[in-house]
């Protein structure tokens, strides 16, 4: 067998500048592998511990959301319930006290506690109760003088916490929403949940110009002391809800 020798390699002389080329190109892919592991290093970390932010942040809304609903509903008692509202002259004993109508709602109860609960108030429904009053023309609280119920027929108190001060009384804390203003307010209530009913009495005294309502406010108008309509309203609420 003859052995026939292997033919000569040609090895191709590089430029100078080709040499350089391929220098660079070969340092970019190198630097680009080394940049990619450190953005694989870095972004590992961030993943893992985002994706445990995400997670507690989900078990949290869905403490809460099971929390809320785990509370009985019971429907406010529409003839049951009722608002007593009562305002004044400032510098005289005339006051003026009546009624305005509760059109819908509900209270969250668990364990006997309330935890929550919404009130919607029909002001339309709005009337005297005094004598001197009663047959009266309503309207002028119904302009935007007042309650602006053509604009604002709804006004809402919404809980949002409850603290217990004593056997016998709680601290209401809510949400109250009247000619489309929204303000927290906190008052003290009495609460009875026996025999799948709940009885509630509520006294909340508020600053009317706080929602927008300044007729004849010594805030904000100069004048006569005989004129001046008191800025507080007070309300006196008894609710009644059934499972």
């Amino acid at each position: 067998m003859i052995e026939r020798p292997l033919p000569a390699l040609k090895v191709k002389q590089v430029s100078n500048n080709e040499y350089i080329q391929f220098k660079n190109i070969y340092q970019l892919l190198s630097m680009n592998n080394k940049l990619s592991n450190i953005y694989l290093i870095l972004m590992i970390p961030s993943l893992f511990f985002g994706c445990r932010g995400r997670v507690k942040e989900e078990n949290k809304n869905n403490a809460s959301a099971s929390s809320v609903s785990s509370g009985q509903k019971y429907l406010i008692d529409k003839k049951e319930s009722i608002v007593t509202w009562k305002g004044a002259m400032l510098a005289s004993a005339e006051e003026h006290t009546g009624y305005v109508h509760i059109s819908k709602g509900e209270l969250v109860i668990e364990k006997g506690q309330l935890m929550g609960g919404t009130v919607e108030i029909d002001i339309n429904t709005i009337e005297y109760a005094d004598k001197e009053n009663k047959n009266t023309p309503i309207n002028h609280l119904k302009s935007p003088d007042y309650f602006d119920v053509e604009k604002f027929p709804i006004s809402t108190i919404e809980i949002t916490r409850v603290a217990s001060v004593s056997d016998t009384t709680i601290n209401v804390t809510g949400n109250l929403t009247i000619k489309g203003v929204t303000r927290s307010v906190t008052f003290p209530a009495q609460i009875e949940v026996k025999d799948g009913i709940v009885k509630a009495n509520g006294k909340l005294t508020i600053d009317r110009t706080d929602w927008g309502i300044r007729y004849r406010s010594g805030k904000f108008y100069d004048i006569l002391a005989d004129q001046i309509v008191s800025d507080n309203i007070e309300f006196q609420m008894k609710i009644v809800a059934t499972l």
